[in-house]
Parts: structure tokens; sequence; C-alpha cells
């Protein structure tokens, strides 16, 4: 009797464990992860009043390997990449702090596309303090 038991039971174990899960997590927007006012940026990438506008900064973490950043390079030439740094993000041991500008050209879509890597949780404006 045991034994029929412990059968069945390995029978429905994996169905009743894949029910237990829960949800799956809904993917975030990447457009929420853009912490910047983009509105404020002209098509140049810069912002201010017509006779002081500035490009703004931005930084970011990852994990702090090649790959990653050649994904990011691959994407943002204007970013370096300062490993050892916290940054305002916070960049975590594991983790290289990344800056980048909006002066140039596409900065938006460049923005979106660093945004759509699941390695950047945040991108948040540099203040350089």
């Amino acid at each position: 009797m045991f034994s029929e038991f412990r059968r069945r039971l390995v029978l429905i174990l994996p169905a009743i464990l894949a029910g237990c899960s829960g949800p799956q997590p809904v993917p975030r927007d990447p457009r929420a992860k853009i912490e910047l006012d983009l509105e404020a940026l002209d098509a140049d990438g810069l912002r201010g009043p017509p006779d002081g506008k500035v490009a703004v900064d931005y930084e970011f973490a990852i994990p702090d390997t090649a790959a990653a950043r050649e994904a990011v390079s691959r994407i943002d030439p204007s970013v370096a990449f300062m490993a050892g740094s916290r940054g305002r993000i916070g960049a975590k041991p594991g983790e290289c702090l990344c800056l980048g500008s909006t002066h140039q050209p596409r900065h938006r879509e460049i923005l979106l596309a660093l945004a759509r890597l699941p390695e950047i949780s945040r991108i948040i404006e540099c203040h350089h303090e």
C-alpha cells in the first residue's frame, strides 16, 4: 500500500509543485527604469535655457563582467565604466558603475535600449557630487 501511494505521489508531485510556484512576475516596462525627465531634453540631448544648455549625465549599475560591459558598449558608446565605485545608484560588490551622457545622437533610443537590458534595474541622473 505504501509503495502505491509513493508511486502516485511521484507521478503527481511535479504538477503540484509547478502549481505552487505562484504567479510569474509581469515584465516591467523598460521606460519605467529611466528616471530622467526626457521631455526636458532637446533633439541634441541638452536641457536648459537657450543661452545655457547642458547635457545630462546618467548612471546605472551592471554586473562587473566583460559580457555585460560589451553589451552596454554596443548600445551606448558614451558609457564610462567605473568598477569599484558605488555612485548614487549604489553599485554593489560584483557590480560596475556606468556613466553616460545624453549629449549624443539618438539619446532616447539609447536610453530605452539600455533599459531593456535585464541587468539594468534603474537609470538615474548623475550629479558628479
